[in-house]
């Protein structure tokens, strides 16, 4: 694990979070049986609006650490939000992998050549996501502290 934390400091593990969020928010839109991107579709748009928590939860991070401060409510809150989305990251990146080893079922049907490669490319971003929000609870729990509100139940360090 400290090799991982020397090759990911939490700055660049913020980043290639957030990097990573939006290579797959690209490819939520993205249909890999017919290589064409859907905007018209709602349940395009589901991990989009879900990665806003994701988003929102590294920035806080990225603030608490920047700015030495404690753990709140509101960071604990956005964290346990980030666990039932975390799920979905497993659901998807499940999905994906049926997806992908679903392909021979196809035989008779035309599938583009970009099927393979764009599949594992999103397999393997899945499973970066899933690792680097890991690694962003060992940040939060290292770097800015554990959840402790048993002597500061009537702070409220967001006013």
């Amino acid at each position: 694990m400290n090799t991982v934390l020397r090759i990911l400091p939490w700055k660049r593990g913020l980043v290639v979070s957030i990097v990573t969020l939006a290579l797959l928010i690209v490819f939520s839109f993205y249909g890999l049986y017919t290589n064409k991107f859907y905007f018209f579709k709602f349940d395009n748009y589901l991990l989009p609006l879900l990665t806003i928590v994701h988003f929102a939860f590294l920035y806080v991070l990225w603030f608490k650490i920047r700015e030495e401060e404690i753990a709140d409510p509101q960071m604990r809150n956005l964290e346990y939000g980030l666990y039932a989305i975390l799920l979905v990251y497993f659901y998807k990146l499940f999905d994906t992998l049926f997806i992908l080893t679903s392909s021979g079922e196809f035989e008779n049907h035309v599938i583009p050549a970009t099927f393979i490669p764009i599949g594992v490319l999103i397999f393997v971003l899945y499973l970066l996501l899933i690792s680097l929000t890991f690694l962003a609870f060992k940040y939060r729990k290292d770097l800015v502290g554990s959840y402790n509100f048993d002597d500061m139940n009537h702070i409220d360090s967001w006013e």
